[in-house]
Protein backbone atom coordinates (compact mmCIF):
# COMPACT_ATOMS: atom_id res chain seq x y z
CA UNK A 1 0.00 0.00 0.00
CA UNK A 2 2.93 2.65 1.37
CA UNK A 3 4.75 1.23 -2.09
CA UNK A 4 1.94 1.97 -4.17
CA UNK A 5 1.51 5.43 -2.46
CA UNK A 6 5.44 6.64 -3.34
CA UNK A 7 4.83 5.07 -6.97
CA UNK A 8 2.34 7.41 -7.38
CA UNK A 9 3.83 10.16 -6.47
CA UNK A 10 7.09 9.62 -8.73
CA UNK A 11 4.48 9.25 -11.74
CA UNK A 12 2.81 12.55 -10.54
CA UNK A 13 6.50 13.87 -10.15
CA UNK A 14 7.27 12.44 -13.64
CA UNK A 15 4.15 13.66 -15.12
CA UNK A 16 3.49 16.93 -14.13
CA UNK A 17 6.59 18.72 -12.52
CA UNK A 18 9.56 17.70 -14.78
CA UNK A 19 8.62 20.48 -17.14
CA UNK A 20 9.16 23.07 -13.86
CA UNK A 21 13.15 21.87 -13.05
CA UNK A 22 15.91 21.98 -15.27
CA UNK A 23 16.58 18.81 -16.48
CA UNK A 24 20.49 18.07 -15.71
CA UNK A 25 20.57 14.33 -14.17
CA UNK A 26 24.21 12.96 -14.49
CA UNK A 27 23.44 9.90 -14.00
CA UNK A 28 21.12 7.01 -16.28
CA UNK A 29 18.46 6.19 -15.64
CA UNK A 30 17.12 9.76 -14.36
CA UNK A 31 17.04 9.81 -10.55
CA UNK A 32 12.83 9.72 -11.08
CA UNK A 33 13.15 6.74 -13.34
CA UNK A 34 15.82 5.08 -10.84
CA UNK A 35 13.19 6.01 -7.69
CA UNK A 36 10.69 4.08 -9.96
CA UNK A 37 11.90 0.83 -11.06
CA UNK A 38 13.82 0.83 -7.21
CA UNK A 39 9.82 1.11 -6.10
CA UNK A 40 8.88 -1.77 -8.41
CA UNK A 41 11.89 -4.04 -7.80
CA UNK A 42 12.01 -4.06 -3.73
CA UNK A 43 10.35 -3.77 -0.58
CA UNK A 44 9.72 0.04 0.24
CA UNK A 45 11.77 0.47 3.27
CA UNK A 46 15.13 -1.04 0.74
CA UNK A 47 14.05 1.27 -2.08
CA UNK A 48 13.42 4.30 0.20
CA UNK A 49 17.16 3.78 0.76
CA UNK A 50 18.15 3.19 -1.89
CA UNK A 51 16.29 6.27 -3.32
CA UNK A 52 17.31 8.31 -0.75
CA UNK A 53 21.30 7.03 -1.57
CA UNK A 54 20.81 8.06 -5.21
CA UNK A 55 19.76 11.51 -4.48
CA UNK A 56 22.30 12.22 -2.22
CA UNK A 57 25.12 11.25 -4.67
CA UNK A 58 23.10 13.17 -7.76
CA UNK A 59 25.25 16.37 -7.57
CA UNK A 60 28.48 18.44 -9.58
CA UNK A 61 30.58 16.21 -7.16
CA UNK A 62 30.12 13.02 -8.52
CA UNK A 63 31.16 11.96 -12.35
CA UNK A 64 27.31 10.20 -12.52
CA UNK A 65 27.18 7.89 -15.33
CA UNK A 66 25.26 4.41 -15.53
CA UNK A 67 23.45 3.21 -12.34
CA UNK A 68 20.78 0.88 -12.65
CA UNK A 69 19.29 -0.45 -9.55
CA UNK A 70 21.49 -3.37 -8.09
CA UNK A 71 19.72 -6.75 -8.72
CA UNK A 72 21.34 -8.47 -5.52
CA UNK A 73 20.48 -7.39 -2.15
CA UNK A 74 24.33 -6.76 -1.28
CA UNK A 75 24.58 -3.62 1.12
CA UNK A 76 28.38 -3.84 0.54
CA UNK A 77 27.61 -3.12 -3.27
CA UNK A 78 25.21 -0.31 -2.46
CA UNK A 79 27.91 1.40 -0.42
CA UNK A 80 30.76 1.12 -2.57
Amino acid sequence: MIKNIFIKIILFYKKYLTYFFKTSCIFTPTCSSYALEAFKKRNCIIAFFLVIWRLLRCNNLNKGGFDPVPDSPSVKKWLL
